[in-house]
């Protein structure tokens, strides 16, 4: 499996060659969670796969135990991706919470501490999906930000190159109102771990604009503000899901469709580096779940001065365009062409983006570049 090789990583972007005295922009391949279609996600495992598989950035994202220690999981609820129902001892921690305005049930990482969450062994969170990782359950710990960083730091040593790490705060609102902030210990441990200028290979997303305007007054690390789909349907309870949190908490009346705006994006311009798009907002899909025509979206961003990473590219049919899937369409199991699609929206003039599969990601970048 070939490596990126020359790659020059700054904080938001490479370079590749392409051509005498010609230099071109290398589009970045973020591991979604790490290799997260080849293993569990958030696993070292799965961060290894994804630098063996040439990515540029691994993604944590980001919630603190019981006292205060950062930890790679896609939620603060773990029944989905740990073995924690399996537990008799935390039977009596199973809770019903709400998260960001939406009633949650489960096993949640600020409710134990950083010892007991470490005799947890994490799961395939979508195993209807991905049968392969399911195979997998049961061999990996829950692992904190500090080994994360210190697995990027062991294999820039044996690859002889930089590797990003795009850690993402989650539920940063929540997090702050229970007396657990993420931003305060995230920058402490990355400036301690000697990442502290502008184009050292971190870049800090959330979901949330006050936590990265608070961030910005923190540390000098380059900031994405993330976009979720401007047409998510309210949950259940009616809850939006169309609008940063706490935009909602402070009683502002803009959704992330705002924030797509040519002024929208000029505004974040004033306190973010790059920001991360859900991919239908760069190429939406047609009625019959087609790829359909490009938007303005990346143009308005580089217009700000704003580095464009999509979220999020899967191989498997579901999760794919109609005439994009292989063998059975209908399958949950069966890949269809990635590639394809990632090559699509690179067309568009994308800076990076998110894949599950870093394998098919590096296949696409080489095809593209080429």
């Amino acid at each position: 499996m070939r490596l990126l090789l020359g790659l020059v990583v700054g904080a938001l972007a490479g370079c590749a060659s392409q051509g005498p005295g010609v230099v071109k922009a290398k589009p970045l391949m973020i591991a979604h969670r790490g290799a997260s279609a080849l293993a569990p996600e958030h696993t070292l495992a799965s961060y290894e796969r994804a630098i063996l598989a040439g990515a540029d950035y691994v993604e944590p994202d980001l919630v603190s135990s019981k006292d205060g220690v950062l930890l790679a999981r896609h939620e603060n609820e773990i029944s989905g991706t740990t073995d924690v129902a399996d537990h008799p001892e935390f039977a009596n921690r199973k809770a019903t919470k709400q998260i960001d305005g939406v009633p949650v049930t489960g096993w949640f990482t600020e409710d134990f501490t950083l010892a007991e969450l470490k005799t947890l062994r994490a799961r395939e969170r979508i195993p209807a999906n991905r049968p392969e990782n399911v195979a997998q359950n049961g061999q990996y710990p829950i692992p904190t930000l500090t080994e994360v960083i210190a697995t990027v730091r062991r294999y820039e040593k044996i690859q002889g190159r930089r590797i990003g790490i795009y850690p993402e705060t989650k539920h940063p609102s929540y997090f702050r109102s229970i007396g657990l902030p993420l931003e305060e210990p995230l920058v402490k441990t990355l400036h301690e771990a000697g990442y502290t200028k502008r184009n050292d290979p971190i870049l800090i997303q959330s979901f949330e604009v006050a936590n990265l305007k608070q961030l910005r007054k923190m540390t000098d690390l380059s900031l994405v503000q993330l976009i979720n789909n401007p047409l998510n349907k309210p949950a259940a309870n009616g809850t939006p899901q169309n609008t940063p949190y706490d935009f909602i908490a402070s009683g502002d009346k803009r959704t992330y469709a705002d924030l797509t705006t040519a002024e929208g994006l000029r505004e974040i311009a004033r306190y973010a580096d790059g920001v991360g798009p859900y991919k239908e907002i760069i190429i939406p899909r047609t009625a019959d779940n087609r790829l359909g025509q490009p938007t303005r979206f990346v143009q308005d961003a580089h217009a700000a001065g704003l580095k464009v990473h999509i979220w999020t590219l899967r191989p498997e049919n579901p999760f794919l365009p109609v005439e994009l899937r292989k063998g059975n369409a209908g399958s949950l199991t069966e890949r269809g062409d990635a590639q394809a699609e990632i090559v699509a929206y690179l067309k568009t003039g994308i800076d990076g983006f998110f894949s599950d599969d870093p394998v098919v990601g590096r296949q696409a970048i080489e095809q593209f570049t080429r």
